[in-house]
This record gives C-alpha cells, sequence and structure tokens, in this order.
C-alpha cells in the first residue's frame, strides 16, 4: 500500500493543482461564496475522515442548545436518501446517514438536516417557520460555496496535517495551506495527561498563527442499549464479548473495551451490514453481548436483539482552556444574533 501511493505521487501533485486552483477562485471571488444573516459554524478537517467531528459537534450542541435553537447540516454521507431531508419521527440511519441520525436521537430539541448543498440546506433550514439560530455544518470545511462564520478545523494528535501529503499519496483533502481559512484549531484524541511542552511542540509543528486546543476523547464508565440499560464497563471488561466497529479509526474503541477472550470485527467505516453480515454476527454472538459504537449502534439497532446489542458513549474533552475555547464561541453566536 505504501509503494501504491509513492507511485501516485504524480496523481497527488494534479490533485494538489486542483484542490489550490479551485481554493484560489473561492478566495478572489471568481467562484461565488454564499454567507447568511446566522451563525453558521463549520466543524471540518483537512484529512479524510478519523479526526473525531461528530463529538466535537456533540460538544457544541451541548454548549449552544441551552440558549440557542441549534440545528446541524450534514452531508449524510451513504444514506440512501437524496436532496434536502429534516429529520422525523420517520427518519433512521438510511434516511439520514449514521452521524446524523445519532444527533437526532440524542438531541431531540434540536433540528437534524441532510443535504449535499450545503447552501441549499441552509437556505430550507432557515426559510422554514422554525427557523434555527444557529447552524452547524458537519464536515464542511472544503464546501467553500458557503462561507461560515466559524470554522473549526480539527487535526488528529499522532496524524497531524502538517506531517501528511495530498491524496492518493497521502490522506489530505486539499494543501496544508487551507488551514489559514479556520478560526481554530483542535488537536484531537490527545493523551489526556499530554504535556505542555508536548503542546508546545505540536503548535511549532502546525505553523500557523491561529489559537490552538488540545482534547482527548472521553469514554464512558458504561454501554448501554436502546431500552436504557447499562453495564459496567470494569464489570464486563473480562467478560466474553465481541467488539465490533465500523469507523475509520477503531483501536482505541477496541483497547479501551477488550479482554483476551473478545472477538473483534472490524468493518469499513459507515457500513451499511448486509443480512448474511448479520445473520455472521448472530451465529457468532449466540448468548455473548456485542458492544459496538454509538455510529455503528444506529445502524445495527433494528437489526440484533435489545438485550444483546450495546453501544459506548464518547465525548469530546479539552485537556485545558475550555472556558476560553466555550466563551470564544459563545461570543460569535452571540454577537451575530444581536444577544449580546
Amino acid at each position: 500500500m505504501i509503494l501504491l501511493r509513492k507511485l501516485l505521487f504524480p496523481f497527488a501533485i494534479l490533485y494538489g493543482f486542483i484542490t489550490s486552483l479551485r481554493n484560489y477562485l473561492y478566495d478572489k471571488g471568481i467562484l461565488k461564496s454564499y454567507s447568511f444573516d446566522i451563525p453558521v459554524i463549520v466543524v471540518g478537517n483537512l484529512s479524510v475522515g478519523g479526526t473525531g467531528k461528530t463529538p466535537q459537534i456533540e460538544y457544541l450542541i451541548r454548549l449552544l442548545s441551552p440558549n440557542y435553537k441549534v440545528a446541524t447540516l450534514s452531508r449524510g454521507y451513504k444514506r440512501k436518501s437524496e436532496g434536502f431531508v429534516l429529520a422525523d419521527a420517520n427518519s433512521n440511519a438510511e434516511i439520514l446517514g449514521d452521524e446524523p441520525f445519532q444527533y437526532f436521537k440524542k438531541f431531540p430539541n434540536i433540528q437534524v438536516a441532510v443535504d449535499a448543498d450545503r447552501r441549499n440546506g441552509i437556505e430550507q433550514l432557515v426559510n422554514q417557520k422554525e427557523k434555527p439560530e444557529v447552524i452547524l455544518l458537519d464536515d464542511a470545511f472544503q464546501h467553500r460555496k458557503v462561507k461560515a462564520g466559524f470554522y473549526i478545523l480539527l487535526t488528529a494528535y499522532g496524524d497531524l496535517f502538517s506531517d501528511d501529503f495530498i491524496l492518493p499519496t497521502g490522506n489530505l483533502r486539499e494543501s496544508r495551506n487551507g488551514a489559514k481559512r479556520a478560526n481554530i484549531i483542535i488537536v484531537t484524541k490527545c493523551p489526556p495527561n499530554i504535556t505542555e511542552s508536548e503542546q508546545e511542540s505540536i503548535k511549532k509543528k502546525l505553523g500557523v498563527d491561529l489559537p490552538i486546543y488540545f482534547s482527548s476523547i472521553d469514554y464512558d464508565d458504561k454501554v448501554y442499549n436502546d431500552d436504557a440499560m447499562s453495564l459496567a464497563v470494569n464489570e464486563i471488561k473480562s467478560t466474553q464479548k465481541i467488539l465490533l466497529a465500523g469507523i475509520a479509526k477503531p483501536k482505541p474503541f477496541f483497547d479501551f473495551l477488550q479482554a483476551d477472550t473478545d472477538e473483534i470485527m472490524v468493518f469499513p467505516d459507515h457500513h451499511h451490514f448486509s443480512e448474511s453480515e448479520i445473520l455472521t454476527l448472530k451465529n457468532k454472538a449466540k448468548t455473548k453481548i456485542i458492544i459496538t459504537t454509538e455510529k455503528d449502534f444506529v445502524r445495527l439497532e433494528a437489526k440484533i436483539f435489545k438485550t444483546q446489542l450495546y453501544y459506548l458513549p464518547i465525548k469530546s474533552k479539552f485537556v485545558s482552556n475550555q472556558e476560553t475555547f466555550d466563551q470564544i464561541i459563545l461570543n460569535y453566536v452571540g454577537t451575530c444574533t444581536g444577544n449580546r
């Protein structure tokens, strides 16, 4: 795979030229960006997947929803619907995509919408009778047709964009210069005990004159099913079980839960499970419990016995300076809505 990526280097140069030209045309106004009279916050990355966008969107929902009418707008990756869809009681993971459906289930007081055309999606949201007061755009850093008011760029600890290269040789969707469009950078998935000296070293590596924050993944101490039942992680860690994940980088999930006797099942990110795969899973599990990620749970819950399937919740947790980050976001939204 590494050799193949090196052989594809000329295509990476071509891809980098095309994306840089596109960004130049947007920067100069030759290609038009559309802005809106409503706070719009983008959470995205330069690389392909695995930076923790979903827990960061959920962090913003928890921060903003007590005081504002919040809407999320996602592409709805691998959904089986088309165009603009606003989540309702008839929605599921196939209609919305797994991540938007996860938002819809966890946060019933917000609006959740999907549309590959983010401009159209925002227009649809703001023209509703129940208009949101702030819109969170999930994975839209490269969606230049919309000019958001605030950009949060994520890059994962141990996989910094400054150490990467353009697709297909590397994993970057555009050149590192794209980071300059951000208002804030968050280095995600850090060790909770990351030292200040290591933080300073990472800031120098990133090489951008922007506020940089550091966050870690905070795993729940329980796993849950859809009947509000829960099991303590420390009590089931040594129990024989199946651990299943269809996410970009599942190793930390497995490391947190795995015992020597566990069976591990790995699937591609956003994987839709076939009937034969479900049958194989049931045959492997028999009387064992199955623990999966929240994103996989919303795709599996209708296909596995409720008493057998559990998920492990996660949250984004700032290593330090959380209050400063929160205030920056609240000031931006408050200023735009005229409530401050």
